[in-house]
């Protein structure tokens, strides 16, 4: 019986040196696996911090593109309003011009028609005979009815029947 507790002893201790080995073993290779794992996550670490300042970098170049937007947008906000202003200003001189320009050829108009209504039926007939039609129809027209028909009486009969029928369009 000590024999085979003897003999049970050393078998266990036999194979309690071989775990231990086997232990050594799988320690050792654990420790080169942590070394290499400690390299890979200093690696991940690295890229991690590279594409957080790519980040802080992309976010710092989008608000200095997204304030010289706004920069933009605001010169062209005050260009248009400038523009509208002119543009307005613009009309205001156009219609004050075109009111100027009306009242010049209405002062025109009638001291033109006061002359031709003071002169000679023959005289008058005549200048307006070699006038263009156009403008002898509009001195015709500002003058009174009575004078027409004393000019047209002077003038000759085809003249005055062309001049008729311009003043009656």
């Amino acid at each position: 019986m000590r024999y085979i507790l003897f003999i049970t002893l050393i078998y266990s201790s036999l194979f309690a040196l071989q775990t231990s080995d086997k232990l050594f073993e799988c320690t050792k290779i654990f420790q080169q696996r942590k070394g290499e794992l400690l390299v890979e996550l200093e690696r991940i670490d690295e890229q991690k911090q590279a594409l957080s300042a790519l980040k802080i970098a992309t976010e710092n170049l989008l608000k200095e593109k997204e304030a010289k937007l706004n920069l933009q947008e605001e010169k062209l906000n005050t260009t248009a309003i400038e523009t509208k202003k002119r543009e307005q200003s613009i009309k205001e001189m156009l219609e004050k011009n075109s009111q100027i320009l009306k009242d010049i050829k209405s002062t025109k108009m009638s001291k033109i028609s006061q002359t031709f209504s003071k002169m000679k039926a023959g005289a008058a007939a005549s200048i307006l005979a070699d006038m263009p039609n156009e403008e002898a129809v509009a001195i015709l027209q500002s003058l009174k009815p009575k004078v027409v028909g004393k000019i047209f009486t002077k003038m000759d009969a085809k003249k005055a029947s062309k001049l008729t029928s311009l003043l009656g369009k």
